[in-house]
């Protein structure tokens, strides 16, 4: 059961990553595809990350009526927006379709970390966010093998935004195979009918209400978090062939090669901070993600792979224990919005780390020293892990029954 669980939910990760990684790897052809200059990419890939914020608008309704009905909705919406960002004619359309695109993924993801949180057993918790992980990192695998191809394939990128259809055809054995988590029916069966049927809004007032200061560190470890990761993963691509003279070709070496590093970060990330606590790993991994950013961006040509592989490691790393924490310090009548809460923070941190690059980067000559500093974000998130109470090996109803006092 937990096995095919994980499977299932791991879609919504895998076409995150893929989506993302289309971006990342084909932004110089669709920039120029687009008539878009370099210095103002920063500011579009900002605006495209704000669709996020569409996530927290969608994911209290997962606390009133279910996760997997609103899962499914997800699939559907994100399968959709995919495609339509091929067919952008401009660079205002692909920004608009991305964002729309970016509602649903970002549910879907945040759905996927939920369900397996309230389905897994405790000392497997983490393991399994982290295997997802696992599995939708083999969405950066296909758009790198692919984008090897992008000057011989019809279309270019476009084509391989087609690949967003895929969900859609999967539907029918989604609604067939994956059942609502055992956790949220109980909850269902507890609450008073006023809360099941309430407002969208009282999901969000028991998040507010419940624990402040555990909302407030979640949010400021998300917010830096983000904004110190996005910036080295979005112009990774376009630097090497830039700077480097790379091929496409040579990118995806990268990508499949020194990026396998990035699954064992998920490995850490998961089963190490199951074993020995997610304060502890997140905090070490998040800590040293700046040293390597600024090591690919100003470091001799030969420290490339190096770099990018341990950054991605470590980067994976902080990013499942973030993840998990959003899960196992809420109840379940507000978990979603919970996670929609870190996904709120975290668009924010993603839109505004690119802001920064884009308002500190006047020529592409000036992304490097920009892209180094905003990475320091990194490093700020992970002392606000040490604010949160030790969750490893609990279960979820004994985390949420702690007194403040003991945070």
């Amino acid at each position: 059961m937990a096995t095919r669980t994980l499977a299932l939910v791991s879609l919504g990760v895998f076409f995150e990553n893929y989506d993302i990684g289309l971006v990342n790897a084909a932004l110089k052809q669709i920039a120029e595809s687009l008539d878009l200059p370099a210095g103002d990419t920063g500011w579009y890939l900002g605006a495209i990350r704000l669709g996020g914020l569409g996530a927290f608008l969608i994911l209290p309704f997962a606390d009133l009526i279910g996760r997997r009905r609103v899962f499914l909705v997800a699939l559907i919406g994100m399968s959709l927006g995919t495609f339509a960002t091929g067919l952008s004619q401009t660079a205002i359309q692909f920004a608009v379709c991305q964002m729309a695109t970016r509602v649903f993924m970002l549910t879907a993801v945040a759905l996927s970390i939920v369900i397996l949180a309230e389905e897994l057993p405790a000392e497997h918790r983490a393991s399994g966010i982290g295997m997802s992980s696992v599995l939708g990192g083999m969405g950066f695998g296909l758009v790198a093998g692919l984008y090897a191809f992008i000057d011989a394939i019809p279309f270019g990128w476009r084509a391989l935004y087609a690949v967003g259809l895929l969900p859609l055809l999967f539907l029918p054995f989604f609604r067939r195979t994956l059942h609502e988590t055992a956790r949220f029916e109980k909850s269902r069966r507890e609450r008073p009918l006023h809360e099941i049927f309430g407002s969208w809004f009282s999901p969000i007032l028991s998040l507010a209400r419940s624990n402040p200061r555990r909302t407030l560190t979640v949010g400021l470890a998300g917010i830096t978090g983000a904004a110190g990761g996005i910036a080295f993963f979005q112009y990774t691509s376009w630097f090497v062939q830039e700077v480097h003279g790379w091929s496409p070709g040579q990118y995806t070496l990268l990508v499949l090669g020194a990026g396998m590093l990035g699954i064992f970060g998920n490995v850490l990330g998961g089963r190490g901070s199951d074993l020995w606590g997610r304060r502890r790993i997140g905090f070490c991994a998040w800590l040293v993600v700046p040293l390597f950013v600024a090591l690919f961006y100003q470091g001799p040509w030969w420290t490339l792979a190096f770099a990018w592989g341990f950054g991605v490691l470590f980067g994976s790393a902080g990013e499942v224990v973030m993840r998990t924490l959003a899960t196992e310090l809420f109840d379940t009548s507000h978990r979603a919005t919970a996670v929609g809460w870190l996904i709120l923070v975290q668009t924010l941190g993603w839109a505004g780390g690119l802001f920064i690059v884009g308002f500190g980067a006047d020529t592409f000559e000036d992304l490097p020293r920009v892209i180094s500093w905003v990475a320091c974000g990194s490093a700020v998130a992970a002392f606000c892990l040490l604010l949160v109470p030790e969750t490893s090996q609990r279960e979820l109803e004994s985390l949420v029954e702690s007194k403040p006092a003991a945070d």
